[in-house]
Order: structure tokens, then C-alpha cells, then sequence
């Protein structure tokens, strides 16, 4: 077991210490943690499973060809399309978009198509932008997202092209 695991059993037994200590002593602020924990814990219990899956068969059914044919390097400006649109459906959030980032990069997505598409899914999340239109205006979402994307499909290309000229290779996760 190398140093960070056990710094992270470290963290994760403090915590239930904690959190067991401030039900004993009646800790409300300690009480409120573990409440939001478990809150939390349970949403992820059931959006991962089924989001993992959706991305197996992402792995599986979709070809190679056809995510370097849209999403690769000589797919042009098409492949920032792409990546609006399947960051605007990505379910989960942001965390959940590292794992579909990590299956389009090993079917040959290009760099600048990977970053636009992980930065977009913060960005572009259909549920995210209804809630924003309707609390904050329509105005205000359409002034955002013409000024955010432009600005992430700029940068992408730009920091793109860097890690290609810099022949950077992403680590093999698999």
C-alpha cells in the first residue's frame, strides 16, 4: 500500500470518528456533515451505476472511425459542435465526464476536441441552463454561453495544438 492510499484511510477514519463522535456529544454542525454526506453519497449510488454502464456501451458500440471522423483532428470545427452537444446531454455532471473524456480519447479524439467537450459539461448542461434561464433570465444565459463558448472552443484549439506539438500523451487508465 504506497503512502497516498493510506493517507486516504487516514482521512476516510477520521471522518466516521467524527462523524460518530458528534452523534454521541449531540454536534449538530457534525450531525449536519454526516447528513449531507450520506444525502450526497446515496445521489451518487444512483446516478454512477447506470451512468457507468451508458459509457460501456458507449466503449463498445460506438467505432473508432466514427469518433476520429467527429471528434478528431481533421474533423475541423465540426468536432466543437460535437462536443457541445454531448456535453449539453451528459448526465451525471462534470465528474461524470472524465470517463466518457477518457473513452473518446482512446478511440482518437483530438486534444482540442477532448477539452472543449470536459470544459463544456460544465458549462452547457441542459437542467443547468433551464434553471439558470428561468432564475437568472434568458438574457443573461444567451450573454454567458455567446461569451463562455467561443472562449472555451479558442482555448481548446489553442491548448490542442500545444499538446500536440509537445507530443503529449495522456496516461493509460485502462
Amino acid at each position: 500500500m504506497n503512502k497516498k492510499t493510506k493517507i486516504s484511510y487516514i482521512f476516510i477514519i477520521l471522518f466516521f470518528i467524527f462523524s460518530v463522535s458528534a452523534f454521541l456529544v449531540h454536534f449538530d454542525f457534525g450531525v449536519k456533515i454526516w447528513n449531507n454526506f450520506m444525502m450526497f453519497a446515496i445521489e451518487m449510488i444512483k446516478i454512477i451505476p447506470p451512468a457507468f454502464v451508458l459509457i460501456g456501451l458507449f466503449d463498445v458500440w460506438v467505432k473508432r472511425e466514427t469518433i476520429e471522423k467527429n471528434f478528431g483532428k481533421s474533423s475541423g470545427m465540426i468536432k466543437y459542435l460535437w462536443a457541445i452537444l454531448l456535453a449539453a446531454t451528459t448526465v451525471g455532471g462534470t465528474f461524470m465526464a472524465f470517463p466518457i473524456l477518457n473513452a473518446l480519447y482512446h478511440k482518437g479524439a483530438h486534444y482540442s476536441s477532448l477539452i472543449a467537450y470536459v470544459t463544456m459539461a460544465s458549462l452547457v448542461r441542459i437542467p443547468m441552463t433551464v434553471i439558470e434561464s428561468s432564475t437568472l433570465g434568458i438574457k443573461f444565459t444567451l450573454i454567458r454561453m455567446g461569451v463562455s463558448i467561443p472562449v472555451v472552443i479558442i482555448f481548446s484549439m489553442f491548448l490542442g495544438s500545444y499538446l500536440e506539438k509537445s507530443d503529449y500523451k495522456l496516461p493509460d487508465l485502462k
